[in-house]
């Protein structure tokens, strides 16, 4: 007999369990809509219990009842009645990790994919687990190697951090100035002093498309991240000297094809 605090764990469904499992043997058969919606009704009470165990994360709770209600629904389509495991013991997993991606999409401050956001998340957990396994900082390919991803898509994915979260306009603006206290929208509605600039960048840019991968990569991170060599090197596995060489070859090329346009 489970004690009080058990039973207050999971909710109760009330209904005929031998009924249930027939209905979702008929359903993943015929995919017949009128039992699947019966199956929905069945399990309202589990929808809206688990909703509510996030309901003070700023959410409202009508919006995580539909998110757990489309766990649901993909539980069921899923479940395979042959595998002789209870429907309850499948679908509640699926339903949390269902209202779990709604509120990590929620976090991000710009439109990310998935897949991203997904290779971001993943980065970061084996970035520290590497670094705890081997007692040092990891590089980029040991990273890319454990994920099956290339050194490029690592890259983007760490810098996507910056599009998990956005600053208030009453946030402090970076300066060298600290003593200013200008916040960003200080900053709003200025002549943009770089404007004049543009066609330069846009030549420059035509001018990066005669680099290889790994020289546009250096370039970019050198003086459009502004990384150092040493963090530039430690990044892509390699020595410092080789991205010295990779950043002088690449800016040659740049120069002869300015020279050339």
């Amino acid at each position: 007999m489970l004690a009080p605090t058990q039973r207050r764990q999971t909710p109760s469904t009330g209904f005929d369990r031998a009924r249930l499992r027939q209905m979702l043997g008929e359903y993943a058969h015929s995919r017949a809509e009128h039992l699947r919606d019966e199956i929905v009704v069945m399990h309202l009470n589990v929808v809206r219990y688990l909703a509510a165990k996030f309901a003070n994360r700023g959410e409202p709770v009508e919006d995580l009842i539909q998110v757990a209600s489309v766990g649901l629904l993909k539980a069921i389509d899923r479940f395979d009645p042959e595998r002789g495991v209870e429907f309850i013991t499948y679908a509640m997993p699926t339903i949390l990790g269902e209202i779990k991606r709604y509120f990590r999409d929620k976090g991000w401050a710009v439109r990310v994919p998935r897949r991203l956001q997904e290779l971001s998340l993943a980065v970061n957990r084996e970035a520290e687990s590497l670094s705890v396994e081997l007692g040092r900082s990891v590089t980029v390919e040991e990273i890319a190697t454990k994920l099956g991803a290339t050194s490029e898509e690592i890259i983007e994915a760490q810098e996507l951090g910056s599009a998990y979260c956005t600053l208030s306009l009453d946030a402090p603006a970076a300066s060298e100035d600290r003593s200013k206290g200008t916040t960003l929208s200080d900053r709003l509605g200025r002549e943009d002093s770089n404007l004049e600039l543009s066609e330069d960048r846009a030549c420059l840019k035509r001018a990066c498309e005669h680099l290889d991968p790994t020289e546009r990569m250096v370039i970019h991170l050198r003086f459009f991240a502004e990384l150092p060599q040493v963090e530039i090197a430690r990044r892509m596995g390699v020595s410092q000297m080789q991205i010295s060489r990779l950043q002088q070859r690449a800016i040659v090329k740049i120069r002869q094809a300015l020279q050339a346009s």
